[in-house]
């Protein structure tokens, strides 16, 4: 039985095997490139949920345009590809299969040039000419198989479990090699497409000072090295990088004539993009939140931190043992808030409950009994219910923390005349720089309460201790 099941796979394997469109290779995959669009159509249809378009139609043309201009001299340029700005503060860009391809504004924000555009662009096209994530998929799928023949073989059903977990650590994330793969790709793209394929070199110097600026932030504030941001090289390899530059030569043999940059251009294209939080998602300000559309704020005790999703949000201790979450849904009208939150709570326990009254607002809240008790309420405005959710990490009482949770939830208000200003996002804008400016005076001008220096020169690539030189392109905060 044993043998005739590591046949079927050693057939399976050599059934997979597609000779890789960019490379040439041969590749083990169990997806046909009609299956692998199929997959990523689907895809795109959930992550757009989740990452919302920026509202900005000339800006997305442009991001369009010039991922279409890279594309073009790819592999796969047969493809559809579609480039879509998402409105996201993140730094960070991602690939789906097929060719849908994502750059956040926040990585936009720290760009300085329509050749370092195109080189995150060309990048993730690297990903999908190389088809990457179908490769992944087909060695996860391979490797649940194995751990199905050997448990079915063997009879034992953790040695399955063992094999499966080994897969899962070999296709985690797309792995250094696939990496230089596609930035060696990317150069390529860059180089026929008319671009200076050393501004694959530029984007990893500026990503490499948003590492070492996130390190500088976290000793200065006591705590450990915090994880990278945006996949692959990007993160984890200094400009200088031996391995990288290997990779991107090549490329340079394909420069035909002029090598575009793109600096005015771009620049005048990132005029005005919203820097940070959104106003659709509302605006974090020190301890405070403010939502416009929605027409709310709310504020959280000293040194708490907030975390802004489009689905959630969370304010946290320093240590990260305690934490409130707040969510918004679509209010029952025919239910009080009482009658609202016994009803979500479904089969567990309320106890502690009293009424809310919040000005002209309505809610409840209670205590939500379990191995670790958590406080929740609601509040409605509107036709939304205002959801909340705080607890703590482990054993730990609840009691310890309750009165400041019970702090937040009554903090909860409409906004006042004076503060719809507080909604507005932080906005970037270009300019030349005069003679004399400093980052240090122009940090004090910013809108930004902490590390305003600091954020500023990685806008401009003068981490950690640049200054402007007259009549070069600025970027300012306001």
């Amino acid at each position: 039985m044993m043998r005739v099941l590591v046949a079927g796979l050693v057939f399976s394997w050599l059934a997979g095997c597609a000779v890789n469109p960019a490379t040439g290779r041969n590749d083990f995959v169990m997806m046909s490139e009609r299956q692998e669009l199929d997959l990523g159509a689907r895809y795109n249809q959930e992550i757009a949920k989740e990452n919302p378009r920026y509202n900005d139609a000339k800006l997305q043309a442009y991001i369009q345009r010039v991922g279409e201009r890279v594309a073009r001299a790819s592999h796969r340029n047969q493809l559809n590809y579609v480039f879509t700005l998402v409105d996201s503060p993140d730094v960070n860009a991602f690939a789906l299969p097929g060719g849908y391809i994502y750059i956040h504004r926040g990585l936009l924000a720290y760009l300085n040039s329509e050749a370092e555009l195109a080189a995150v662009l060309g990048h993730e096209v690297g990903h999908v000419t190389a088809r990457h994530s179908v490769r992944q998929q087909s060695q996860s799928t391979a490797w649940g198989l194995l751990g199905q023949a050997a448990a079915i073989g063997t009879g034992v059903g953790a040695l399955g479990d063992l094999t499966s977990v080994m897969g899962n650590a070999f296709v985690r994330g797309y792995g250094r090699d696939m990496e230089l793969e596609a930035d060696g790709l990317g150069a390529q793209y860059l180089a026929r497409g008319g671009y200076d394929p050393q501004a694959m070199i530029e984007v990893v110097r500026v990503l490499k000072n948003q590492e070492d600026f996130a390190r500088d932030q976290a000793a200065a504030r006591g705590e450990a090295q915090p994880a990278g941001g945006y996949h692959g090289l990007f993160n984890t390899h200094p400009d200088n990088d031996r391995r990288l530059k290997e990779v991107i030569g090549p490329a340079q043999a394909l420069v035909g004539g002029s090598q575009e940059v793109g600096r005015d251009t771009f620049m005048q294209m990132i005029d005005g993009l919203v820097f940070g939080d959104s106003a659709d998602s509302g605006i974090r300000r020190g301890r405070s939140f403010y939502h416009g559309p929605l027409d709310f704020t709310l504020s959280y005790p000293q040194g708490w931190q907030l975390v802004n999703r489009p689905d959630v949000l969370i304010g946290h201790t320093e240590d990260e043992q305690a934490f409130i979450a707040m969510t918004l849904e679509a209010a029952d009208k025919a239910l009080t808030p009482a009658e609202y939150l016994r009803k979500r709570a479904g089969n567990q326990r309320l106890v502690a409950g009293e009424e809310l009254r919040l000005g002209s607002l309505q809610g409840y809240t209670a205590v939500l009994q379990g191995q670790s008790a958590r406080r929740v309420a609601v509040i409605y405005r509107g036709d939304g219910a205002y959801l909340f959710v705080a607890g703590l990490k482990g054993q730990a009482s609840l009691e310890t923390e309750d009165e400041r949770f019970l702090s937040v939830i009554r903090s909860f208000r409409p906004l006042k005349a004076e503060e719809r200003k507080l909604a507005e996002p932080v906005r970037l804008h270009t300019t030349r720089a005069k003679g004399g400016q400093t980052m240090a005076a122009l940090a004090k001008e910013s809108p930004l309460q902490s590390g305003a220096e600091g954020q500023l020169r990685l806008l401009n690539n003068l981490y950690p201790s640049g200054e402007p030189k007259a009549g070069e392109w600025l970027k300012i905060l306001r």
